[in-house]
C-alpha cells in the first residue's frame, strides 16, 4: 500500500511540474514589447503543402531589442512565413527585402499592456484549475486506497503531503504571473 500512496504522490508533483511548464511556455508566446523568439512558438508554415513550424523552415535572430530577423532557408519560403505571422495574430507586420523578413516590435500602450495582464492572468488561472484538478483526482485516488484496506492515517498523512504540493505549485504560478506581469508593465 505505501508504495500505491508513494507513486500516486510522485505522479501527483510531476503533473504539477509539467502544469507549470506549460504556463511558462504559454506566457514565453505573450509579448513584453521586447523581441523576443518564444513569440513564434506554434507558428506553421505551410511547407510543401505540410505544416511545418517556422523554426523548421527559417533560422530567427534577434539583431536588437525591437527587431527580429527571419532569415528562411529558401527564398520560396518568405511568402508563406509572412502569411503564417499575419495569420497567428501577434499584432505584428512582416516587411521583407527579398532575402530576410524584419520585423519590428513596436512599443506597447498603456491599453495594450493592461489587455496583455488580463491575458496572463486568465492563464495563470486556467493552471491554477489544473493542479487543483489534479490534488483532487490524486485525494480520490487515496480515498479509494483507503476503500481497499489502506490506513485511515496514511491516508491523512498522504492527502496533507498532496495539499503541500498543491500550494507550493500555486505559490509558483502566483511568483511566474508576478514576473511575466512586471516584465509586461516595464516601458
Amino acid at each position: 500500500m505505501n508504495e500505491e500512496v508513494e507513486m500516486i504522490q510522485m505522479d501527483t508533483e510531476e503533473r504539477m511540474h509539467k502544469s507549470l511548464k506549460h504556463l511558462e511556455s504559454e506566457l514565453a508566446r505573450i509579448r513584453a514589447g521586447r523581441a523576443n523568439i518564444n513569440m513564434f512558438d506554434g507558428i506553421m508554415v505551410d511547407y510543401y503543402g505540410s505544416p511545418t513550424p517556422l523554426n523548421q523552415v527559417s533560422s530567427i535572430n534577434v539583431p536588437d531589442a525591437r527587431t527580429l530577423a527571419i532569415q528562411p532557408w529558401e527564398k520560396t519560403m518568405i511568402e508563406p512565413i509572412e502569411k503564417a505571422i499575419l495569420a497567428a495574430n501577434l499584432g505584428i507586420t512582416p516587411q521583407n527585402n527579398g532575402e530576410i523578413i524584419r520585423i519590428n516590435i513596436p512599443m506597447l500602450t498603456e491599453d495594450r499592456r493592461k489587455e496583455l495582464v488580463k491575458q496572463v492572468k486568465t492563464e495563470g488561472e486556467n493552471a491554477k484549475i489544473s493542479i487543483r484538478n489534479i490534488r483532487r483526482e490524486a485525494n480520490d485516488m487515496l480515498k479509494s486506497l483507503l476503500k481497499s484496506g489502506l490506513s485511515e492515517d496514511l491516508q491523512k498523512d498522504a492527502e496533507h503531503t498532496v495539499q503541500v504540493l498543491t500550494d507550493k505549485s500555486i505559490k509558483q504560478v502566483d511568483e511566474i504571473l508576478d514576473a511575466k506581469e512586471k516584465d509586461i508593465m516595464t516601458v
